[in-house]
């Protein structure tokens, strides 16, 4: 059965045209486009899939087997979804729409369990966009500068990394997520300036222990700049 793809702007049947080994750009006559992973099975049967992104071997020092999957692959991943989070925030879509789906992509690219988007309004962040969490938390959940694992990376003006946060006494439960968040194990908040301005935390967040890779971590990076340029696009319209 064939899979139709509807434009997200018109709702019309968009056509498809791969990219490469790894993507496929749909696009529609109304001028919208976007890019996708190719689907696992038509990367199997196609004849032009490069060797070179199958799974790797290497014999360790005792002769043991390894497999491994290629830092290279994750990081080709990281940079289609960073091509299709910068077209989103370049979108004619409300900032709330464009941040929940920031936040849906880049936990489901990361593999963890929540990503949460906050913004800062001159008094609080406040929750604007989340994945994982409850829908009805955005725009109720709420933190001071220095308040919290969040509010505390935006004060530090500096990254965070918990392993547990349960063992950490500044963690900050909130009753309008739901029981979602009282099941968070990791968590790693990147804070977002413009300049010497806070503008807000992207977090992500894991129900078990979860070790950020470096390429993951600057991956966050760059979804925080694009955050950013969303952000200041809707302020000068």
């Amino acid at each position: 059965m064939e899979t139709i793809i509807r434009c997200r702007k018109c709702g019309k049947k968009m056509e498809s045209t791969r990219v490469d080994d790894y993507k496929v750009k749909f696009h529609c006559e109304c001028g919208f486009s976007e890019y996708r992973p190719a689907p696992s099975t038509s990367r199997a049967i196609n004849p032009h899939y490069s060797k070179d992104s199958l799974l790797a071997l290497r014999v360790d020092t005792k002769g043991g087997v390894l497999f491994e999957i290629e830092r290279a692959d994750r990081e080709r991943m990281e940079l289609i979804t960073i091509e299709e989070i910068s077209m989103l925030a370049s979108s004619d879509y409300d900032l709330d729409e464009v941040l929940r789906g920031v936040a849906e992509k880049t936990a489901k690219r990361l593999g963890v369990d929540i990503c949460s988007i906050y913004l800062w309004d001159g008094e609080y962040l406040v929750l604007r966009g989340t994945y994982g969490l409850s829908q009805s938390a955005v725009g109720e959940a709420k933190l001071r500068i220095g308040e919290g694992v969040t509010g505390t990376a935006v004060r530090e003006r500096r990254p965070i990394l918990v392993e547990d946060i349960s063992k950490d006494p500044r963690y900050r439960y909130f009753p309008e997520t739901e029981k979602e968040q009282y099941r968070i194990k990791t968590m790693y908040s990147y804070p977002i300036f413009s300049g010497d301005e806070p503008l807000g935390v992207v977090n992500a967040q894991t129900v078990e222990v979860r070790e950020f890779k470096e390429d993951e971590i600057y991956f966050i990076g760059v979804v925080a700049n694009l955050i950013l340029g969303a952000v200041k696009m809707r302020k000068r319209r």
